[in-house]
């Protein structure tokens, strides 16, 4: 009856399938003939309503093809519908959300249904406002000469006339402040005990004593831990002082992140750590704001911040009066405030009050005071409070100086600012808009900070790594939570203890945003210290995966049962070390087969290929309804030519429902087994022994054979010296491309200044990597993915295609293992050198957030041509693009045209006098994974307009995606009980392609003990795309909305008791607009719901 069912459903689905194609197909011939009928003998009148009659038919064929996409989607939702509703004899059946998905996933559409509307914002023309400042113009006009500027070493000098100030004073808010590293020469729990805790013991007692005295906090980080240590006496103190504005805590993130290697999805969450905590225990008055400041000098420390000239200001820095522990390095001491000195010392310090108001638009100046870690002892709180305010005193007591100053805080300061820059019936400040970034930093000569980009890869690996394991047990705890409500039914789910391990993995991660954390520029023992935090958080979260999975997948939730030293689900890998690459665990097979949940943490249903290692190459792959399931066997290679004999590759094609887990069977099986790949090596010189059993394999000396490689998408050649790519072909139109891969080295420079953990100063252009001996060349072919493997003497390169339509198909799957570990003062690059003509421009993210435009200028040191590239690069000429997405941030170059450059390790042996006091030589063996898509262009007949903005495709966008949230594999214990598994479809349809789900993350509850509450951030992100590049074959089964999410439709089983919308870290609510059933995001947006889901 089932099977007769299945067929019946299946003809009628592919019927109207049928008719809907044919229908499409007919009326394409009618819009041909339509064309071929009107010859053009009524000029260009005729020519232009034809035209129009042409866009309006293609606009409605754009339409058809989206309802198309409808009716399959509803085709397949009522077939899940009947099969459900025939529960008898059907293996593995349940609910509808957790049906039969692997037989159903839908044909993805030939061609993207993109709504045309949604294609207006990357087409639309970007204007600058009339006193907008962009800063690629700035690049242009500027000569970067540096000339020597006087005092202000970096500038000019400056001058003004005593009357400036006669009709406006000039107001000073002088900001407190203390610089504290959460790590950089000392951990953060051996900064915190040294300093840390005396600064903020201090802070309570030396504010209380005078009204007048403001001090800003950021680091919550610190915070927070010594709140946890003081009593609560001490905690009303602090409210109070936040209450009355004299103690601010300014941004209130977890740490103060770096700008160039962070993520957004990490940015936000130190930012929501942050804030959260902020709202359960001191529960401020908070404000938002995007004004700007930029400090002009060359640090933020006091000689830098009072005026252009430091051996002034230092003057002014009290914690360096005579008898101390710091001096000034220009020889002029402080002097301590008295009556016989004030009105000499003001004159003195109210010239660098001027001349810095001179670079800003208003008569409103901020003057930081302050450096790392200061304010410790009581002395220096005294020292600097009561001299500043006998300075203070004086000027606003002599109206005839035109200045009023103070203590302020950044709030006060903006407050000012905005006042001052408001025109008289105006509520808007008149102020500039600056596009563009200012990114690469250099802080004096040649010195870019350009180094740093790369610095210690493999804990920018971890970084993201921890992330996306972060990001998938949050969403999956959520889910978890909610279905649990939705039972019912009381259970041993541990709850809060997961909800621990998280909340410990989202500041752990917080805590590596810092800006001396991913940056690489930390003291050995802090990166130790870092990289125990973050490998420990991944362990957790794998807990708290496996444990969530373990409740979503039993069939019957009855038979649930935790226990920690038992688990029934386990991990495919294994970190042995936080300085270890992670292992695969092999899997036992034998004739009783051995479900693996594979769980999807992306939004999209997904057809993918996962990995495993097994114990015997004769293995089967079938889906939990016994279907098989396209598998290949290859080799584990423990040297290059020598193949283990206890352990084997299984890679599977799964196909997973968005944020859902799929169920599939391993067996051992003497026939329907999964496909052996066979191996090709190649060497140009010497013997080539191979030790492998089980798999076919040829030697070829030959090196004038063809190497290649291809799948239904792509084919790439490679040299069969190097084994490195040289050809890449689109089969869609037989298109052709040069894309050569090369590894070279940069040395550092013969000058004092060298290349350090921030710095990069190389000795001029990168020296061609040439190995000492012959590399070994091993092609795998296979039916899931076929492979070119190099093994160089410090690099081991990987190019995979992998067999599958869609996605996953579509570009070049790259994997470098460096290890640099014997090298002296050597930094190793990967190029691509292509025939893009893309000319001086290349495309860098930021943050993996948006792109930016870049201009290689031949006027600038090769370090300076440097950008950071956290998520994707690309080149681009009016008919290709060439893009490299990234898994990890890395420093990238385009420095010539058609290239593309990616320093992949550093090593140097000394430090760049930035600090640190160390060079970088802790390098490990570091793995770095990326993909490379190449996409046609629609040719503009105007040829391509210079924008300072540009988009990723939708496959850019969804590679990426992929590339950092991989499927994640669970295999059922051989110890634990033998359970009902079903699959898990939690979503009713993928959320349309250009809307990523941030997060689902689960907010903490008020309540003592600070478990999880019933509430959760639903963090949502509009992409911005590209439409003029190709969206045919990219395999996904979603459509756009113009940004519209119909929430009541968008979970399957699950509803939304209440959507709120917030302010991005929800510290801010609406009024209105509580239970929307629609939600609209721009384009470009990110929008955080408070949801309460059962």
């Amino acid at each position: 009856m089932m099977k007769r069912l299945n067929r019946q459903v299946t003809v009628f689905g592919s019927a109207i399938f049928c008719v809907v194609v044919f229908s499409l197909y007919l009326m394409l011939d009618h819009l041909q003939l339509d064309n071929t009928k009107s010859p053009n003998n009524g000029g260009d009148r005729l020519q232009n309503g034809q035209l129009s009659i042409l866009q309006g038919k293609i606009d409605r064929l754009e339409r058809l093809l989206a309802e198309n996409n409808e009716i399959i989607t509803n085709i397949r939702d009522s077939v899940i519908n009947l099969k459900e509703s025939v529960k008898d004899g059907v293996p593995g059946g349940g609910n509808m959300s957790q049906g039969p998905y692997p037989e159903l996933l839908a044909l993805p559409p030939l061609v993207l249904p993109i709504d045309s509307q949604d294609c207006q914002f990357a087409a639309r023309e970007f204007s600058e406002p009339a006193d907008g400042v962009q800063l690629l113009d700035v690049y242009d006009l500027l000569t970067f000469d540096n000339p020597d500027g006087g005092v202000w070493k970096q500038g000019f000098d400056i001058t003004y006339q005593e009357n400036e100030w006669d009709s406006e004073p000039l107001q000073v808010f002088v900001v407190p402040h203390s610089h504290n590293d959460p790590g950089w020469l000392k951990t953060f729990d051996d900064y915190y005990r040294d300093q840390t805790q005396h600064i903020l013991n201090n802070m309570v007692v030396k504010l209380h004593e005078d009204s007048r005295r403001k001090m800003i906090w950021s680091e919550i980080s610190y915070f927070s831990k010594w709140w946890d240590n003081i009593d609560g006496q001490k905690r009303d103190a602090v409210k109070s002082l936040v209450e009355r504005g004299q103690l601010e805590i300014t941004t209130g993130g977890w740490v103060m992140p770096d700008e160039a290697n962070s993520h957004y999805f990490a940015l936000i969450d130190q930012l929501l750590e942050g804030h959260q905590w902020l709202e359960r225990n001191l529960d401020p008055a908070s404000s938002t704001d995007i004004l700007c400041h930029m400090m002009p000098f060359y640090s933020y420390d006091v000689p830098h911040t009072c005026g252009p000239d430091p051996k002034i200001c230092c003057q002014f820095d009290f914690k360096r009066l005579p008898g101390g522990r710091v001096s000034c390095p220009w020889r002029v001491p402080p002097q301590p405030i008295t009556d016989g000195n004030v009105q000499q010392r003001v004159q003195m310090l109210l010239d660098q009050y001027r001349k810095k108001s001179k670079l800003f638009r208003t008569k409103v100046v901020m003057v930081p005071l302050g450096d790392d870690f200061r304010y410790t002892e009581a002395l220096e709180w005294d020292q600097q409070f009561q001299n500043y305010q006998k300075l203070f005193d004086y000027m606003n007591s002599h109206p005839e100086l035109h200045v009023k100053a103070q203590f302020g805080t950044i709030t006060d300061y903006f407050n000012a600012l905005r006042k001052s820059a408001t025109d008289p019936g105006h509520t808007v400040p008149s102020l500039p808009v600056v596009s563009g970034d200012f990114f690469t930093y250099a802080d004096r000569d040649d010195h870019y900070w350009s180094g740093y980009f790369t610095s210690r890869p493999f804990y920018k690996r971890l970084d993201r790594v921890l992330e996306s394991h972060l990001r998938a047990a949050e969403i999956i705890y959520s889910l978890t939570l909610a279905n649990i409500r939705r039972s019912g039914k009381r259970n041993d789910f541990p709850a809060m203890e997961n909800y621990r391990l998280l909340t410990e993995a989202r500041r752990n991660l917080g805590l590596f945003q810092h800006h001396d954390a991913i940056t690489g520029t930390g003291k050995e023992l802090v990166v130790i210290d870092y990289g125990i935090r973050l490998f420990h958080s991944i362990l957790n979260l794998k807990q708290v995966i496996v444990n969530s999975a373990h409740w979503l997948v039993l069939k019957d939730k009855s038979a649930y049962s935790y226990n920690p030293s038992k688990a029934f689900l386990q991990m495919d890998d294994i970190q042995p070390a936080q300085d270890a690459l992670p292992r695969k665990t092999v899997l036992k097979i034998s004739s009783q087969p051995r479900p693996v949940v594979v769980y999807n943490p992306t939004e999209q249903d997904r057809t993918s290929v996962v990995t495993v290692y097994v114990n015997t190459p004769h293995v089967r792959v079938v889906t939990d309804h016994g279907r098989p399931v396209p598998a290949q066997v290859s080799a584990v290679w423990s040297e290059p030519t020598t193949a283990s004999t206890e352990a084997f590759q299984l890679s599977f094609i799964a196909q997973v429902p968005a944020l859902g887990l799929g169920v599939y069977l391993l067996g051992e099986a003497a026939s329907g087994r999964a496909e052996t790949a066979e191996y090709v090596f190649f060497r140009q010189s010497g013997e080539l022994s191979v030790n492998v059993k089980h798999f076919t394999v040829n030697i070829h000396q030959d090196a004038s054979t063809p190497l290649s490689i291809h799948n239904p998408h792509l084919q790439v050649w490679s040299s069969p010296i190097t084994g490195l790519m040289e050809r890449l072909q689109l089969k869609e139109d037989g298109s052709e491309h040069q894309i050569k891969v090369e590894f070279a080295w940069y040395g550092t420079t013969s000058n004092r200044d060298k290349s350090g953990a921030y710095l990069f100063l190389p000795d001029g252009e990168a020296k061609m990597y040439s190995p000492a001996r012959p590399p070994v060349i091993r092609v795998t072919k296979g039916s899931v993915f076929s492979e070119i493997t190099t093994t160089f003497d410090h690099v081991t390169h990987t190019l995979r295609l992998y067999h599958v339509q869609g996605v996953e198909g579509q570009s070049v799957e790259i994997c470098n293992s460096v290890d640099i570990r014997g090298e002296f003062n050597r930094e190793i690059t990967m190029r691509l050198t292509s025939d893009v003509d893309s000319k001086d421009r290349f495309f860098t993210d930021l943050n993996g957030f948006q792109i930016q435009s870049r201009k290689t200028m031949a006027k600038l040191p090769l370090q300076a041509n440097f950008y950071p590239m956290t998520s994707m690069a690309y080149l681009q000429d009016p008919g290709t693009r060439l893009t490299l997405l990234t898994a990890q941030s890395l420093g990238s170059a385009s420095l010539k045209s058609g290239q593309l450059e990616v320093i992949m390790d550093r090593r140097l042996n000394q430090d760049d006098n930035r600090g640190m006091g160390q060079g970088v030589l802790d390098n490990k063996v570091t793995a770095s994974s990326f993909r490379l898509l190449l996409e046609k262009r629609a040719k503009t007949d105007g040829g391509e307009k210079l924008s300072t903005l540009s988009y990723p495709s939708l496959l850019s966008h969804v590679s990426s995606l992929y590339l950092n949230h991989p499927l994640i594999p669970m295999a059922v214990s051989t110890e634990a009980e033998s359970r009902s598994l079903s699959p898990l479809s939690p979503l009713a349809s993928s959320l349309p392609c250009d809307v990523h789900l941030v997060n689902l993350r689960t907010i903490q509850s008020k309540e003592e003990g600070g478990g999880p509450s019933d509430e959760a951030a639903l963090i949502l992100h509009r992409k911005g795309f590209d439409c003029a590049l190709s969206n045919r074959n990219t395999g996904l089964l979603c459509a756009t909305t113009q940004g519209k999410i119909r929430m009541g439709k968008l979970f399957s089983e699950l509803k939304f008791q209440s959507i709120t919308p917030a302010s991005l870290t929800l510290m801010h609510t609406p009024e209105k607009g509580s239970n929307q059933e629609e939600i609209s995001l721009k384009p470009m947006e990110i929008s955080t719901y408070r949801v309460q889901l059962t």
